[in-house]
């Protein structure tokens, strides 16, 4: 139970969604300043927080960069955040395939690829279209001035 290293107990704690947004814009330096006075702690662990920030992020978009190769046929030492390790082993060469359609797919092809896009990006469809939702809200407000004229004037 006891913890040793008190820098561990604060990179489990989640950052502030200011700060994440001056990471993923790669404005680091005041990133850290701004964790540092918003939460008084220490430059230091302020940078060991956003560093381990930085790299679960890393992970996530390599792991989705691996489903994606992995769905396309690439293989996964292709690609890679280390460029260096990636010059210093050289691999097997990768040979660009290239997919050929129909021409004649149309309209249901392109709406099929969108739809197997947002399936792998995870993307959930909602119930209601947005067009529909926004038809719904406009018809009970104009019911709603109806039922409200026809009390009054009627």
């Amino acid at each position: 139970m006891f913890n040793p290293d008190p820098s561990e107990k604060s990179v489990n704690t989640k950052l502030p969604k200011d700060v994440i947004m001056m990471i993923e814009k790669n404005n680091l330096v005041m990133a850290i300043k701004t964790l540092s006075a918003d939460e008084n702690i220490s430059m230091d662990e302020a940078k060991s927080r956003i560093d381990a920030y930085e790299t679960q992020l890393k992970v996530k978009q390599q792991q989705k960069l691996n489903t994606i190769a992995s769905k396309q046929g690439i293989p996964n030492g292709a690609i890679s955040f280390d460029r260096e390790q990636e010059e210093d082993e050289p691999g097997p060469l990768v040979k660009n395939r290239v997919k050929t359609t129909k021409k004649n797919q149309g309209f249901k092809g392109l709406q099929d690829g969108v739809d197997n896009q947002l399936n792998d990006l995870g993307y959930k469809k909602s119930l209601l279209p947005y067009w529909l939702k926004r038809l719904l809200v406009i018809a009970i407000l104009m019911i709603g001035v109806f039922w409200i004229l026809w009390r009054v004037f009627g």
